[in-house]
């Protein structure tokens, strides 16, 4: 997250603001991947409201994040893409953000449902997306594409990203 939020406020705009990031334990705790897009993006915004509604007096910025596996029919195959999820709810609004999906293959898949098998990457070791692209891509870059597109669409037409000030 706050990769994400330094590379937004400080190397986004010509005059750096100061940005503080602090992380605070999920109620829900870990809870696996979400079935579809659909339900990753809902447990973002209820982490994100939950946050905002807990501690709205002490800070600005308000972010969920979850990632899902989406099934698509594609050619006659059931194909699965792994997407991760942001919402910031902030002074400007809520905005939400994805990253780029990375399509899972097929041993990795249960084929009863989109539910991965086994243990194919660690949290700690980049997660699933590292395991599948042979740390190219991991967890933590993906969750910062996905914050980077929030805030972009969050401060759409209010920070004016060449100048640093408000369009």
């Amino acid at each position: 997250m706050r990769q994400a939020f330094r590379r937004f406020f400080h190397d986004g705009l010509a005059k750096p603001v100061p940005v503080a990031v602090v992380p605070q334990e999920s109620a829900a705790g870990l809870c696996g991947l979400a079935g579809s897009d659909r339900e990753a993006l809902e447990a973002a915004r209820a982490a994100a409201a939950e946050l905002a509604r807990r501690l709205e007096s002490e800070y600005q910025f308000f972010v969920g994040l979850d990632a899902g596996v989406e099934s698509l029919e594609l050619g006659g195959e059931t194909r699965f893409l792994l997407r991760s999820w942001t919402v910031v709810i902030g002074p400007p609004g809520t905005a939400v953000g994805a990253s780029a999906a990375l399509e899972l293959p097929s041993s990795l898949v249960d084929p009863r449902g989109p539910s991965v098998r086994g243990a194919a990457g660690t949290r700690r070791g980049g997660g699933l997306y590292s395991s599948v692209t042979g740390g190219l891509e991991t967890r933590r870059g993906a969750v910062v594409a996905a914050t980077v597109n929030a805030l972009s669409t969050l401060f759409f037409g209010i920070l004016d990203r060449r100048s640093g000030v408000a369009g």
